[in-house]
């Protein structure tokens, strides 16, 4: 959104002797010497100086650089009236506002301002979960969901549009991978969709609907940006998933979108923080979810247990989880659609990865006979699972199960487009390493690195 003019730009621009035109042709230099795509060109420039428009990271930065290579000096973000830049561009979207007007606002601007480019550099940090973790623990319910704005007034047939295209997106993140095409378009969809509606007119009850819709595909945008490796971008769309589910009333979506929070805190090595965000679900949703939904929710409790070596409480909290799972059975009618992938099947493909982390093997090798699930469906849950099995084969030692598994799981996980995969399989390599020495080994590692396929070898002696 523009302001004032950025006159200190102008200024600065004026004695450097650039032409707009070569300034932003020298700012998309300066962006893919780093590893950047922009197109900026002289009515670029104009915004940001007659408009006072903001330019998005590492735009900023670079503008400085161009301008210190024509001045022959320093130049400073402050200096030429973009001192505020980069710091907005690393808080937005972690905001989590208490006036419900407030947080449209804050999730709508980060769903029209995002770009991934913009947090491929920013960290990711657990402690910015823990305000908007509190603030959802204290009130998980917004009072009253009922909105007159200035647009167009909502039904349910746009809350159905909204589910609809969320439904497509999470099958093709299960079969091919947060960074499959299919999946990209939950970005637009909330920037081009959702946000108008949530600007829009509605009841308090088609609101509750608008919310929880919106909230699951700000959830399933965490998910996939999570899976693609986009750490920071992920953390963003949780935590707005997360307002909009108190939005929504929804105290199970909630607690739901904050589990998911917790297991993506673990697997970046913040195992506390996971445990609280997952304790809380737990807390908040006691008397409120269904068994199938406080399941997985144990679930995520076995995994991050497991990764800090308690076997005590893992195993508690997997029993719980399979115990909770019984309960439900096969009826589905009480369960929100947002779990019914949490099956037998998948508590005991997760079985076989808290196994193998706790260093317990045969107990992974056991749970494997149970987590048989469609691959056309599961494609990337499948291949991970197998990528883990090779690793607990190598924990036994036993190499002529291992490389048909791992194997297999280069086969299946090269259709997926998913970071954390490339993660699972960089993994394995390690694990392999140590028999690195045998020929049959090499290839496989060298297999599970590539991707390629598989040479002739002589079977394991």
């Amino acid at each position: 959104m523009g302001h004032s003019p950025n006159t200190a730009l102008r200024d600065l621009i004026e004695l450097s002797g650039a032409s707009r035109k070569a300034l932003a042709h020298r700012i998309n230099e300066l962006a893919a010497a780093s590893g950047h795509a922009t197109s900026y060109t002289h009515t670029s420039v104009a915004n940001w100086v007659t408009r006072g428009m903001v330019p998005r990271p590492p735009a900023p930065e670079l503008l400085a650089r161009a301008l210190s290579e024509r001045l022959g000096r320093p130049v400073s973000l402050a200096e030429i009236g973009l001192g505020n830049a980069v710091r907005i561009g690393q808080h937005v979207g972690l905001e989590f506002p208490r006036p419900l007007p407030a947080a449209i606002g804050a999730a709508t601007a980060f769903w029209s301002s995002m770009d991934r480019r913009t947090f491929l550099s920013t960290a990711f940090t657990a402690t910015a979960f823990g305000p908007p973790t509190l603030r959802w623990m204290s009130q998980p319910a917004d009072e009253a969901a009922a909105h007159k704005g200035g647009g167009r007034r909502i039904g349910r047939a746009d809350i159905a549009e909204l589910v609809e295209i969320g439904e497509q997106a999470r099958h093709a993140d299960s079969r091919w991978g947060g960074g499959s095409p299919g999946v990209s378009v939950v970005g637009a969809c909330l920037r081009d969709v959702a946000a108008p509606m949530l600007r829009g007119t509605y009841t308090d009850q088609v609101g509750r609907d608008l919310f929880a819709a919106t909230a699951a595909l700000g959830r399933l945008a965490g998910w996939t940006a999570f899976d693609n490796g986009e750490h920071a971008l992920a953390q963003r769309h949780y935590v707005q998933a997360l307002r909009m589910a108190r939005a929504a009333g929804g105290v199970d979506l909630g607690g739901y979108v904050l589990v998911c929070m917790g297991l993506q805190a673990s697997l970046r090595g913040f195992h506390d923080e996971a445990l609280d965000m997952v304790e809380a679900a737990l807390s908040a949703t006691r008397t409120t979810a269904s068994p199938r939904v406080r399941a997985f929710f144990h679930l995520i409790e076995a995994r991050v247990h497991a990764r800090t070596q308690r076997p005590r409480a893992a195993g508690r909290a997997l029993a719980a989880s399979e115990n909770l799972l019984s309960v439900a059975g096969n009826r589905s009618g009480d369960d929100p659609g947002w779990i019914d992938f949490y099956t037998h099947a998948r508590l005991a493909a997760d079985a076989v990865e808290i196994h193998r982390d706790l260093g317990q093997p045969h107990l992974a090798l056991e749970w494997n006979t149970r987590a048989s699930m469609p691959t056309d469906r599961f494609a990337r849950s499948y291949g991970l699972r197998l990528a883990v099995l090779a690793t607990a084969h190598v924990q036994q030692g036993d190499l002529d199960a291992a490389l048909p598994a791992a194997n297999e799981s280069v086969d299946v996980l090269s259709r997926v487009r998913s970071r954390r995969a490339v993660g699972y399989l960089h993994d394995l390599a390690h694990r392999l390493s140590p028999h690195g020495g045998k020929p049959e080994v090499r290839e496989t590692i060298r297999r599970v690195i590539s991707g390629q396929s598989p040479q002739p070898t002589t079977p394991l002696a």
